[in-house]
Parts: C-alpha cells; structure tokens; sequence
C-alpha cells in the first residue's frame, strides 16, 4: 500500500463532486449567484492550507464510510443541503467515475494527469475568485512537488492502492452503460484499441536480443486491437495540454445520471461490509477523521440569505425510492460518534463533528424543490 495516494484520491473525487454538483445546479434551474456560492465555498474549503497540508501527509487509506463521511461534510460546506439518498447518489458517481479513469490509465503515472485535468476544470468554476484560484494554484505545486520525482514503480503502487480501494464497486452509471463502457453486471469494459501508452510501441511484434544485447529475431503478430503511437506525452506543468482526456467533464452536457446496483453487488454486500462500513471507533479512523475534518475552515455565512435542497434525482418520488431499495450495507450514513475508547481522541472528534452540525428551519407548506432551509448556522 502506498502511503502517497490519499490526496490523489481526494482531489479527484473532489473534482468529479463539483462536476455533479454543477450540472444539478444548472439542472435544477438554480440562481447563478447561488450556484456560483455554492461552488465557491466548497472549493475554497477543499483547499484550504491547513486541510491541505494535514491531507498531503504520508499516511494509509482509510475506508469508504471514513472519506464518505468528509465529503458529506465537504458538500455542506456552504447553503446547499443534500438529503441522504442525493448525497449516497452523489458518492456513487463520484466513485464510480475515478475508478473508470484509474483503470483507463494508459500508464500509472496518467494518474497525476487525471488529477491535473480535475485541477483545470476547477479552476474554470472559480474564474472570478482571485483568492480561491491561488489556493488551487498553491495544491498544484504540491502536487508537483510531492509526485513531480517518483519513479514508476511508486506510482504503480499508487495505481494498485487506487484498485484496491475500488475493489468490488460494481454501481452501474446510466452515462457509462449508454456509452457500453460498461456491461450489465457493473463491471467496466476496457477498450482494445486507441494510442499506447507514451514511450511505448505499438504491440505486434517481438524482439529477441544475444547476450551482446544485438537483436537477433524479429517476429510479427497479430495483437486483434486497433492501435496507434501516441503523439505526444501530457503537460505536467501548471498551464498545458494535458492530452489524456480521462478527469475532464463528462457531464458538461446536460443530462440525467442514473445510477443502478447491480446484482453482484447486491450479492457482495454482505461479504464487503466490513471494508466498507468497517468500526468507526477504531483509534486510527478517529485520529484520520480529526485531523482531516479538523484542517476544514468551514467559514459561517453571513447575511439573512436561505438555503435550498439539492436534488440527484429527477423527482423527489424518485430520490425516496432509492432511500428505500438502497441496501442498508451500502448506505453510507455519517459516522456517529459514540466513543467509550481514546477518550480525549474522541470528545475532540466529537467537538470537530459538532462543528458541522447543520440545524434547519421549520418548512414552509411549499413543494419540496422549493423549500427554504436555514443556512447552517453552526457552521
């Protein structure tokens, strides 16, 4: 396991967050200055320096439910508020997506591109916020800096803690079935043509060297794919072409995502319970948990404007249903924090949660889409 991969793991799943969130925004019709509020206050808590720093740590993976539980903090960052089946929607498709991207890699290395391509589109949502654009700008040159010497083999390892991590996630996603990326059983279908990785040939043929290193046969064959050379390498620099298109958008057209579980995991839920909903009050998740959620600087918002619920499903009918027929082992309901071990660890944790506590309003006799929520005065 590698102990460098959890920034590249958040930072893309951060990224594909704020591309969902963007297209509901826009879907649900709602209100530009809204909408860019929204945004704004996620990203400029997503890199905030003191998050940042304890995020780039050398340090483990923990589980789904511990990061589940970040990123439910993460989306209610600002006056948006996500009900329970939205927000575990909203992490499917988050996860579902960078596990497409990571296995798509043409070499292990792409990875930093990937999360570079996620950079970029960020910073296209913050165009006009000087201040936010520098604390993303500031996250890139760590990420130069920390990933900018290592050699193949350590980001290989980042790429197998990456798999590991996924490993029996087989949500189907409406986008990715329509485009046959991936089968019925929720299992991604990886493409045999396009260009090889860069620095690599075009496979067909095999080569045979003498102990002088002189090649000495050739033998050609028929590889049953479609591929080309790639024509050049991606830009690891702060301004350039990234060329790998994997991290980018996909859904900067605007249409409905559904997400499905498919039988396999249904069938697999029972036996994945423990990695993904593993105990909360193990010491190590806690001291994760603290210092991640701790590193937040979750500003309180000022001014009488109100909140509003955000929707990932077309109708609310829906997003019940899906609460419904969810199964209980893979539903990522927030961490509780009742802890009788590491006392001081977890009144701290405890203190750091309660931080974020959100307290609504009564509602309105309004429809659901409507609804007025109270902005999150405890945060």
């Amino acid at each position: 396991m590698s102990m460098r991969t959890l920034p590249l793991l958040f930072l893309n799943l951060g990224g594909e967050m704020l591309y969902i969130l963007d297209q509901r925004l826009r879907a649900q019709n709602i209100p530009v200055d809204k909408a860019r509020k929204v945004l704004n206050d996620i990203i400029s808590t997503m890199f905030s320096r003191k998050f940042m720093e304890e995020l780039f740590k050398p340090q483990e993976l923990y589980s789904k439910k511990a990061l589940r539980t970040v990123y439910d903090r993460l989306a209610h960052a600002s006056i948006m508020r996500l009900n329970q089946a939205s927000m575990d929607k909203l992490y499917d498709l988050m996860t579902m997506a960078f596990k497409y991207q990571v296995l798509l890699c043409p070499r292990p290395k792409d990875v930093l591109l990937v999360t570079f391509n996620h950079l970029d589109a960020i910073k296209g949502f913050i165009q006009d916020s000087p201040t936010i654009l520098h604390q993303v700008d500031e996250t890139f040159r760590q990420l130069t800096e920390t990933y900018g010497g290592l050699s193949a083999g350590e980001f290989q390892l980042i790429r197998q803690t990456l798999l590991i991590f996924f490993q029996d996630l087989h949500i189907r996603v409406s986008i990715f079935l329509k485009e046959r990326v991936q089968s019925s059983n929720g299992r991604f279908v990886l493409p045999v043509s396009g260009p090889v990785p860069w620095g690599t040939e075009v496979p067909g043929v095999i080569r045979m060297f003498n102990k002088k290193g002189e090649e000495i046969r050739k033998i050609e064959f028929k590889h049953g794919g479609n591929y080309v050379a790639a024509l050049r390498e991606g830009s690891f620099e702060l301004h350039g072409d990234r060329v790998l298109k994997l991290g980018t958008n996909m859904y900067s057209v605007n249409r409905p995502v559904e997400t499905h579980m498919s039988g396999a995991s249904k069938n697999l839920a029972s036996r994945t319970q423990e990695s993904i909903a593993p105990n909360p009050l193990a010491k190590e998740e806690l001291n994760f948990l603290a210092r991640l959620m701790g590193g937040m600087e979750i500003k309180k918002p000022s001014g009488p404007e109100p909140g509003f619920r955000l929707n990932l499903f077309t109708t609310d009918e829906e997003e019940e249903q899906a609460a419904l027929t969810r199964p209980e082992e893979l539903s990522y309901e927030v961490i509780n924090i009742q802890a009788t071990q590491d006392q001081r660890r977890n009144e701290e944790l405890a203190r750091i949660m309660g931080e974020f506590e959100i307290t609504e309003q009564p509602r309105s006799s309004a429809s659901k889409g409507d609804d007025l929520l109270a902005m999150m005065d405890g945060l």
